[in-house]
């Protein structure tokens, strides 16, 4: 059977990859502690358990609008209003079976073979992939721990050609934590100011921040700017909802209009209850939240600590996400069992086969330099991790 040809443009991303190696490590009988994956531990609030059962016993359980229910949409302006000070209607939001989903029709919706889409990296690993599949073309924009792993004005304005349909901001970033400040967003919004240039604003992990510091959507720098941007968001980090698989946007109204419109002859709709549970989650109680950004920095401050001890990786502290992204590249020449490490897969294989211990490789996200890992898994699998990984550091010669 022939294919076509947008399925060799893209890779099976690399996170689902690796975290799917290590359940099959640990489902052969191998104690496996998986670093891999972005998912919280923490388990969903119990209130917002509570109203999905209640969801459940009134019959939402059927199709709904595919554009999300008009209590979930009152919410997410809601939201948006009450954290980003930004006022949105309901034709300008669209709910969907997750944030990534949303970035996929996005994608249909607006992108035609030759237009280019301005992707900083390291990046999300589903950006570039999702462009191609839609005929486009990424255009990576490296960044450098030097600066923060951030987009510069001047690095932005030379990507820019006729061809640029769309620029992606991450913030706080995965797989990095890069948070940009105000004054940041401002000069690259002022870089892309009266250009016929989308803003796609990824802002799932606005709630996770550290040190002081306040994530800001570009999108809340005033109406011109909120005009020209999309944001993208979700419950599945903020409220430990990963399985609940909702995401939503908001952004003007025929681009949302259009993602509606395709939304109908994909998933149709996200589930009828979860939508339900997600009222509660966003106009509920929000002390859960804290509690875990809490934890996360505690978790953040270890980790980074304990990689940072290690030879051959330095680790930069991340502001924001619950990721680490060390650099490794100290490690590549080292031999193991005869094999010399020269990349970032060679390496975390290593450590998968070693150490048991599941991490994603960095040129999943755009730079062979360096390794992932989440701490938005337990400090007693941190611990552990760390232990391991240190142990089998000192087996390369």
């Amino acid at each position: 059977m022939k294919l076509a040809a947008r399925v060799n443009r893209i890779k099976p991303s690399p996170t689902v990859a690796m975290a799917a190696k290590a359940m099959a490590m640990q489902a052969s009988g191998i104690e496996v502690v998986s670093l891999a994956q972005g998912e919280p531990d923490f388990d969903t609030p119990d209130n917002i358990k509570e109203a999905a059962y209640r969801a459940i016993q009134k019959g939402y359980t059927k199709y709904t609008p595919p554009a999300g229910y008009d209590d979930l949409k009152d919410a997410i302006i809601q939201k948006f209003k009450r954290d980003n000070h930004l006022t949105y209607d309901r034709s300008q939001i669209i709910v969907s079976a997750g944030a990534k989903v949303i970035l996929y029709n996005l994608a249909q919706a607006l992108i035609e073979a030759g237009d280019e889409v301005i992707v900083p990296s390291p990046y999300w690993v589903s950006y570039t992939d999702i462009v191609l599949l839609a005929d486009g073309t990424p255009v990576v924009v490296p960044t450098t721990e030097q600066e923060g792993f951030k987009i510069t004005p001047a690095k932005l304005k030379t990507a820019i050609t006729p061809r640029t349909k769309a620029f992606m901001i991450n913030t706080p970033c995965n797989p990095t934590g890069a948070t940009y400040t105000p004054e940041e967003l401002k000069a690259l919004a002022e870089v892309l100011a009266g250009k016929n240039i989308l803003i796609i604003a990824d802002d799932i992990y606005e709630n996770f921040v550290y040190d002081g510091i306040s994530a800001m959507s570009i999108a809340s720098l005033g109406k011109e700017v909120q005009d020209q941007t999309i944001i993208i968001n979700g419950v599945s980090k903020t409220y430990a909802m990963t399985g609940w698989r909702i995401g939503y946007a908001a952004g003007p109204k025929d681009l949302i209009a259009a993602l509606t419109k395709i939304q109908t002859q994909n998933v149709t709709n996200a589930t009828a209850f979860c939508q339900k549970a997600s009222v509660e989650a966003l106009i509920g109680p929000q002390d859960e939240v804290q509690k875990m950004v809490v934890e996360f920095d505690r978790r953040r401050r270890y980790i980074v600590d304990r990689l940072n001890r290690m030879s051959g990786i330095t680790c930069s502290m991340p502001p924001g996400a619950f990721y680490v992204f060390p650099n490794i590249s100290g490690l590549f020449g080292k031999k193991w069992q005869g094999k010399t490490l020269t990349n970032s897969i060679e390496v975390t294989n290593f450590i998968l086969e070693e150490a048991k211990v599941a991490l994603v490789a960095g040129i999943g996200f755009g730079d062979d330099r360096y390794m992932r890992l989440s701490y938005a898994t337990s400090m007693k699998n941190i611990e552990t991790g760390m232990n391991r990984l240190e142990e089998a550091l000192k087996k390369l010669q």
